[in-house]
């Protein structure tokens, strides 16, 4: 469930205004490299029945995965992709079924989208901003809140990717 909440916000950015019909960013293919800045704070969204039934060892690994992944405070990665012509031709996130996207405001240079996701007896409900400063450069930013079970954890995410090329390196495809 993290993963879907603080997933990679660079892949999603460059296909994000597609649903709903919408035109995509203006935006070059080839590879890019993002810095994603992610803030997590609260509980993770777990039912504590389910956190109650886990072995100590269970329990020791989903903390150190979750300190991993920055719950409890800022962290920042920076990660080099490819995206293809045809990447921006499709609907941001299409194969979950489970999250319902708005179109907020889209352009070619800024696109807005709220979300709405249930899964696991759980809902994450978010906002997400991208701009395309130039055809190069894309920056933006993610607020997302997750619930279940009475636990609810906050995501802040701001990230800034540029355009390094048409031709993708085999460490980004």
């Amino acid at each position: 469930m993290i993963s879907r909440i603080a997933f990679p916000l660079a892949s999603a950015l460059f296909c994000a205004g597609i649903c709903a019909g919408q035109s995509p960013l203006n935006v070059k293919p080839g590879e890019w490299e993002s810095t994603i800045s992610n803030d997590t704070r609260g509980q993770l969204p777990v039912p504590q029945e389910m956190i109650d039934k886990m072995s100590p060892e269970q329990r020791t690994k989903m903390e150190a995965m979750m300190k991993a992944r920055g719950l409890g405070g800022p962290r920042t990665i920076v990660n080099k992709h490819c995206v293809k012509k045809e990447d921006l031709d499709k609907p941001f996130g299409n194969n979950d079924k489970s999250c319902k996207r708005t179109i907020v405001s889209s352009s070619a240079t800024k696109q807005e989208i709220h979300m709405e996701c249930e899964m696991g007896g759980g809902k994450q409900v978010g906002t997400l901003t991208f701009e395309a400063v130039d055809s190069s450069t894309i920056k933006g930013s993610m607020q997302m809140t997750a619930s279940n079970g009475g636990r609810t954890m906050n995501v802040n995410s701001t990230f800034s990717s540029k355009w390094l090329g048409p031709a993708c390196s085999e460490s980004s495809k």
